[in-house]
């Protein structure tokens, strides 16, 4: 049974959901980061100002009490956090976008290669190096 399990794991397909599943934590810290760092200022450039990581609403009460979604939910007030919602939606969109472009990558490269492998496949095969040598050996005999 531990062997099966080796096998399983060195199987080609776990290890490249394994390598992508550290390459995607690792990638979500960098849109997070261009969400947050590169797109949000720009936004707020075209909103006047708002900051949607910071955009919330307090059920039961007034969001003018807190400065903040830390200081409301520190004092225990329920928080609808709206602008962090938008934030994983920004976020969830540009991983979505990026996915798509490397998946549609990889599948262009797939066609490439298989169509060229059937190409080889159709093209006339030139003679192997024993009938030229043969061949040789007959032109030497008739001389």
């Amino acid at each position: 049974m531990l062997n099966e399990f080796k096998d399983f794991i060195a199987k080609g397909n776990v290890m490249d959901m394994a390598v992508g599943i550290i390459i995607g934590a690792a990638f979500t810290a960098i849109v997070t980061s261009l969400v947050g760092d590169l797109i949000n200022p720009i936004i707020a450039l075209f909103t006047g100002g708002i900051d949607f990581s910071g955009w919330f609403y307090v059920i039961g009460g007034s969001a003018s009490d807190y400065a903040s979604i830390e200081a409301a939910t520190e004092a225990g007030v329920a928080v609808f956090a709206i602008g962090r919602f938008v934030m994983a939606v920004i976020n969830f969109l540009i991983i979505a976008f990026v996915v798509f472009v490397l998946v549609k990558q990889v599948n262009r490269i797939k066609e490439a290669t298989a169509k060229k492998e059937e190409a080889e496949e159709l093209a006339p095969a030139g003679p192997t190096q024993e009938e030229l040598l043969a061949d040789i050996l007959k032109e030497l005999k008739k001389a």
